[in-house]
């Protein structure tokens, strides 16, 4: 599946921010990765999704090479990156438009998608209209309406509220359950590591390294959450940390 060998990011000026990280994900397996500010995590996913060339090292997804961003990799961003001229609809059927899917597709798809998200009438509102939460869920939705080969997120839920932050990770793995796309997860919360990642990649150091990669063997299960299992994990997850 995701191949990520000896990836090196070095900025003009010769600061080195990651150096020789090596990932593997495998089909139908998800992964989060945690580490300090500033350690190039959203570098890394911007690298595995090819709108960032590293200096050295190569990605591959299916043994083919990434070097440009391509449909098959569905990346979701802080911000939402919703286009607020654009109704609901429009904005999760975006990725069939742009390449060339027919309305009446694009837009059957974007609907079925939109109802799993909970949003089944509100295809017509703009994103002005939508509360944060709503707005991430339409994100989530473009990105499951094209559906792409891997699903890459730089901390999609930081900006919300605790509530509304538990109830879309369980939408985004009850939407893994039933689809099975493979995704890779950035966030600084290890509670959410824990929930949503089959494996943790710790990263830390400077330049930044892939320090430990902590398995989580009760992820997916149900009430994984409240099982010791769960709080073991994370623990592990702090010990790490703070070797970094």
């Amino acid at each position: 599946m995701l191949r990520a060998e000896k990836l090196t990011m070095t900025y003009p000026g010769g600061r080195t921010v990651l150096a020789g990280v090596d990932l593997e994900l495998d089909q139908g397996r998800t992964l989060a990765v945690v580490g300090p500010s500033g350690c190039g995590k959203t570098t890394l996913l911007y690298m595995l999704c090819g709108l960032a060339a590293p200096s050295a090292g190569r990605v591959t997804l299916d043994g083919a090479p990434v070097a440009a961003p391509t449909p098959d990799i569905a990346i979701i961003l802080q911000d939402y990156g919703l286009l607020p001229w654009k109704t609901v609809l429009d904005n999760a059927a975006l990725g069939l438009t742009v390449q060339g899917v027919p309305r009446a597709e694009r837009e059957a798809r974007a609907r079925a998608v939109l109802a799993e998200m909970g949003l089944a009438g509100r295809e017509r509102d703009h994103p002005a209209r939508l509360s944060g939460g709503e707005q991430q869920r339409v994100a989530i939705a473009r990105a499951f309406t094209a559906r792409p080969k891997l699903l890459l997120m730089d901390e999609p839920f930081s900006s919300l509220d605790f509530i509304t932050r538990e109830k879309l990770q369980q939408a985004l793995l009850d939407s893994w359950r039933q689809r099975g796309t493979p995704f890779v997860l950035v966030t600084h919360s290890v509670e959410e590591a824990v929930f949503l990642g089959a494996d943790i990649a710790v990263m830390g150091g400077r330049p930044a390294r892939l320090a430990r990669l902590v398995p989580n063997p009760g992820f997916g299960e149900p009430g994984h959450r409240d099982a010791p299992g769960f709080h073991a994990t994370a623990r592990a997850v702090r010990a790490a940390l703070a070797e970094v």
